[in-house]
């Protein structure tokens, strides 16, 4: 997140004149001037290149040429003026490798310059839009760029791993060379401490199907400087500049237009190789600064919401709220997500702060890449925020019965395995707190409709995305150490064990936080956005001491790619298959039956303790059982019996006939 920004001049709205005296906060405005071309921005050819800007307010609107990224003098030529408040040039000469702006005069003598919303291509620190062939930035083999796995057939079926770009490979033990940047993430045969695989050898070899990437879109120069990069620079991005271009700092020349995209571009065609597909982590729902983002530059007042007294609307905490309910706003997020999902070939699209958008606008979205691959996921945020706009229009958690096949981050279930997120030494139940079981069998169910007193916000498991680590907040394994003051280490470590376990184990999406898989720390850091690499890296020499801990991972995902009973796609199917089992005060215990695939196990029989002394189940009389799952805490298991030795996660089975390996 961004830091709020005092007001550095006052807003200043066009000339009445130029819009028929129709303000833009009037409903007509949109009725009178929406346009629906997708022609906004550049249309570039060797032999000619067309500029259109939609600036209703304008009286007047110039192109601004350069030859450079910064500095030197414009060369500026006047657009013409069309229907429904779009200005329109056309270039005759190949203007391949220049840069622009646009100029627009809003009152008397007062100009505004800006770049360019709809630019796909930026100079340094994006100041300036440029003007290049999009199909000289692809790969070798681009074209034909596929994901190397078997299709998605289901959104639950997907594990994702959350990760920072710089973070993975910044460490100086990484053995990556291309540290920081999309180039190193592309790197394959890596290897740190102890020759440990680090990278992307690291991530394709836990098993996961996607990795989501934090912020990769042009993000603000004050956050990150594209032209001090020999300077120690971290942010995680969530400070939107230009949409639809690549982040500078992570290519390996930002001063290069084509440089960030074709190095976005070989990165993801390196993962998809690896048979991993990837989700961009989107921030539509403010920009980096209200005043002087480019949207207020050029059409003032339009593309943010206002309080009645005139001030922005602050739901993000990052000093505005973008109108998505707008209908040019609305539009450009729509062709936003596709130009990405296009040009890019995204796997999927994670809305940041989701609650904030509008559902119409969030739902068009799906619509649309339905018609490119309905694969693609769409997840979010749907926190419930104020905001100048009516809560039952808004994409959170409330109104998830009108966003189908939507996902939303599942507080709910983080907050009941680790304790509440905003009271550091709050327990929850894989700390031992009391009165936990009905929440966690809620949340198990995936959030849905389950029993009485048992329903989240999901109507739908694919509506529910489960987690207890991201990059917000203290990583799990810190959460545990402020709010088990008196644990030891190994302790600790079971109860981190237990909570991923219950992830892995849970109907709906999967979600992990890279560096979980190592019990990851930031030295107890609560809100690491911008604090030093130090913090925020991936740390390859605790990776190397943990590898017990990485190969549990790799067994846990393993364990639910395996069995689809863990991954149950319709809610009706789960309270078919599902079913609570009497369990010691303080556990919980459940089968999955009669839902088997392939070699996958018949009945299956989980349990979650989180007590140091162990505990002891009754198993149901569905067959013989056998363990799969959780041997370094299992002790005596026999017809109608599970002991467990220890606090953790344990899954016995009723195998079919074919036979099943005992272990997964």
């Amino acid at each position: 997140m961004s830091v709020q920004r005092e007001m550095e001049e006052p807003l200043y709205y066009g000339d009445p004149a130029a819009t028929g005296g129709v303000s833009v906060f009037d409903p007509a405005f949109d009725e009178m001037f929406a346009y629906d071309g997708g022609d906004l921005g550049v249309s570039y050819s060797p032999e000619a290149t067309t500029f259109k800007l939609w600036a209703p307010t304008a009286l007047e609107a110039e192109v601004a040429l350069y030859d450079a990224g910064t500095g030197g003098t414009a060369e500026r030529l006047a657009m013409s003026r069309e229907a429904r408040g779009v200005w329109s040039l056309a270039v005759n000469r190949n203007l391949e490798g220049a840069f622009y702006t646009f100029r627009v005069r809003l009152q008397e003598d007062r100009w505004q310059e800006a770049a360019d919303p709809y630019a796909r291509a930026v100079g340094v620190n994006g100041d300036r839009g440029a003007i290049l062939d999009l199909r000289g930035t692809d790969p070798e083999g681009w074209a034909e760029d596929r994901v190397d796995a078997e299709p998605l057939e289901a959104p639950t079926d997907a594990v994702i791993y959350e990760l920072h770009v710089r973070d993975l490979s910044i460490h100086p033990a990484s053995g990556i060379s291309a540290k920081g940047k999309f180039a190193g993430l592309a790197e394959s045969g890596t290897r740190g401490p102890g020759g440990i695989r680090t990278g992307l050898d690291h991530i394709a070899d836990l098993g996961v199907t996607h990795v989501q990437l934090l912020p990769v879109y042009d993000y603000s120069t004050e956050s990150v400087d594209e032209s001090r990069l020999d300077e120690p620079q971290f942010n995680w991005g969530y400070d939107p500049k230009n949409y639809n271009v690549p982040e500078g700092s992570y290519a390996t020349d930002p001063y290069v237009p084509g440089v960030r995209i074709r190095e976005l571009k070989e990165m993801i065609q390196a993962l998809h190789r690896r048979g991993l597909r990837v989700i961009m982590d989107v921030v539509y729902n403010h920009v980096y600064d209200g005043y002087r983002a480019n949207f207020s530059k050029l059409v003032p007042g339009y593309y943010l919401r206002y309080a009645e007294d005139g001030t922005l609307s602050n739901g993000s905490g990052c000093g505005n709220d973008n109108a998505t309910e707008r209908i040019m706003m609305s539009r450009f997020i729509v062709e936003s997500v596709l130009y990405w999902a296009k040009e890019y070939h995204f796997d999927g699209f994670r809305f940041d702060l989701m609650g904030l958008m509008d559902y119409d606008t969030i739902n068009e979205v799906r619509r649309r890449l339905d018609e490119i691959d309905p694969t693609i996921m769409t997840i979010g945020e749907g926190w419930i925020i104020d905001t100048e706009l009516d809560t039952n229009r808004l994409a959170h958690q409330k109104n998830s019965k009108e966003m189908p096949r939507i996902g939303q981050f599942s507080d709910d279930f983080r907050d009941t395995v680790k304790g509440d997120i905003f009271i550091f030494d709050r327990k929850g139940f894989v700390s031992g707190a009391r009165g936990f079981e009905r929440k966690v069998k809620t949340v198990v169910a995936g959030g849905i409709p389950f029993a009485p007193g048992l329903a989240g916000f999901a109507h739908e498991p694919d509506q529910s995305v489960n987690y207890v680590e991201c990059h917000d907040n203290h990583t799990l394994w810190d959460k545990l150490v402020l709010s088990n003051e008196d644990a030891g280490e190994e302790h600790l470590r079971a109860l981190h064990r237990l909570a991923s376990a219950m992830v892995m184990t849970s109907q709906g999406i999967a979600f992990l936080h890279a560096g979980q898989e190592f019990m990851r720390t930031k030295g107890g850091v609560e809100n690491s956005y911008k604090s030093p690499d130090e913090v925020n890296w991936l740390d390859w020499e605790r990776c190397a001491e943990r590898q017990d801990d990485v190969a549990y991972m790799k067994r846990l995902i393993s364990l639910r790619l395996r069995h689809p009973a863990f991954r149950l796609r319709k809610a009706e199917d789960i309270r078919h298959h599902l079913f609570f089992e009497p369990a010691p005060l303080g556990t919980v215990a459940y089968t999955l039956r009669g839902h088997a695939g392939g070699d996958a196990a018949e009945h299956l029989f989980v349990a979650y303790n989180p007590k140091p002394e162990g505990a002891v189940f009754e198993l149901p009389e569905l067959g013989d059982w056998k363990p799969i799952f959780g041997d370094e805490i299992l002790g005596d298991l026999s017809a109608n019996r599970l002991e467990l030795t220890g606090a953790g996660m344990a899954v016995v089975a009723v195998l079919p006939q074919s036979g099943l390996a005992t272990h997964d």
